[in-house]
């Protein structure tokens, strides 16, 4: 999608003053909101002047100095401006501030202060005030005028999708530098230690374990069906499963079920949970007693659930209890029937 942007900047002059206060203790006494005046200077067009409180400004602080500024030039209309004031080191020449304003308004003669500026016995104890002279630093920021700059096409860098999927699918498919070969009931698989080891707990303590030595390059698994460990090959390389779009549905799920019994072998949970997902939403009177067992056996809580409230739910239990699937359940899970009646009994007084 084409951006466009633009941006508001504002106009500022800024400048600074120093005004120099000499014979500082001949100042004292002079009265609470009472002041000495510093020359004018020029900021953003404007003349300004600094004032000095060596009795305070008001009455509720005249243990403090105070500073103010105030917009001299006659007719000024309204001038935003913002304002900090600091006393210069006799020792150093470094400034201390304090915080600066925030934008005000001035108008000619609208005085704006710090009445707090420093405590007077603390002033008097200072470096800021040697030699019976202090310095007071005034820091002015004008605004002008706020404007907006013309929109702009803003240029944009396409990114391409990740292709590390395709590229470990590539490595998977092409084989090269595979350093492990799977025979399974006939069929080779080439593969690459690192990467099955850093996907799976088992495959790094079958392959790296002390007790397996390095040197074996060929292992046999007897009792998995070449197309399930090819899907698990593919999980494990591309952290997805390969198409089945030419398996039937039957086909499929089977495939499904056998590979919930491989993730589960090789600790695989994210794959155990995408196979317990798929085998939940495919559920029917014949397969969901088969479902249930295999869930029971391999500690796969949330299918156990769904089957069990598919069992008691569906309005089809009778027909359920007369599959083989059924009779077997009652042989090999007798507590899961246990499960299933208890639900149901609940459901009933519900």
């Amino acid at each position: 999608m084409p951006k466009t942007a633009s941006r508001c900047v504002v106009e500022a002059s800024r400048g600074a003053h120093v005004f120099e206060v000499a014979d500082y203790s001949l100042h004292k006494g002079i009265g609470v909101g009472r002041s000495i005046r510093s020359a004018t200077f020029d900021v953003g067009g404007y003349e300004w002047s600094v004032l000095f409180y060596p009795d305070g400004k008001a009455e509720n602080a005249e243990d403090c100095v105070a500073v103010g500024l105030e917009l001299m030039t006659a007719d000024a209309g309204v001038v935003r401006a913002s304002y900090q004031f600091g006393l210069i080191s006799q020792t150093t020449g470094e400034p201390w501030f304090v915080a600066e304003s925030r934008t005000v308004e001035f108008h000619t003669h609208t005085i704006w202060s710090r009445r707090d500026l420093m405590k007077r016995n603390q002033l008097e104890a200072s470096q800021y005030l040697r030699d019976d002279r202090l310095a007071i630093q005034c820091a002015v920021t004008v605004v002008k005028e706020t404007r907006v700059l013309e929109a702009r096409a803003v240029p944009e860098i396409d990114v391409p999708p990740s292709d590390l999927v395709a590229d470990m699918g590539r490595l998977l498919d092409q084989g090269d530098g595979a350093d492990i070969t799977f025979e399974v009931q006939g069929e080779s698989f080439p593969a690459h230690r690192t990467v099955l080891a850093s996907r799976s707990q088992v495959f790094r303590a079958e392959l790296h374990g002390q007790m397996k030595e390095r040197s074996v390059d060929r292992i046999v698994i007897s009792d998995m069906q070449p197309a399930v460990f090819r899907a698990l090959l593919r999980f494990i390389y591309t952290d997805a499963l390969p198409p089945m779009d030419d398996l039937s549905k039957d086909d499929s799920l089977e495939i499904t079920r056998h590979l919930l019994v491989a993730a589960d072998r090789y600790a695989m949970e994210r794959l155990k949970l995408i196979c317990a997902q798929i085998l939940s939403k495919s559920l029917d009177v014949e397969s969901v007693t088969t479902t249930l067992a295999l869930a029971d056996r391999h500690n796969c809580s949330g299918l156990k659930d769904a089957c069990i409230e598919f069992i008691i739910s569906s309005n089809k239990m009778d027909d359920v209890t007369k599959t083989q699937g059924f009779a077997n359940l009652k042989r090999s899970c007798p507590c899961v029937l246990v499960e299933v009646l208890e639900k149901a009994g609940k459901l009933r007084k519900i």
